[in-house]
């Protein structure tokens, strides 16, 4: 992966000038990041949702045993 990326910043390089290359180079960055910070939201959504369906099962579960 990192030879990969060593590939693609040579060829970036050679074909573009400094200023678009570092202005490519921020957006995939940001884009990069908003992609992480997305998939966390997320997973940190869905867990305290699943822990919350499994608290409401089991008081469920104990008042029906209580009654």
């Amino acid at each position: 992966m990192k030879g990969l990326s060593l590939s693609v910043l040579a060829f970036l390089t050679l074909f573009l000038s400094s200023c678009e290359l570092v202005g490519g180079i921020f957006k995939a960055g940001v884009w990069t990041g908003l992609l992480i910070v997305g998939i966390v939201l997320f997973l940190i959504i869905f867990l305290i949702a699943k822990m919350g369906e499994r608290n409401n099962c089991s008081w469920r579960a104990l008042s029906a045993h209580a009654a």
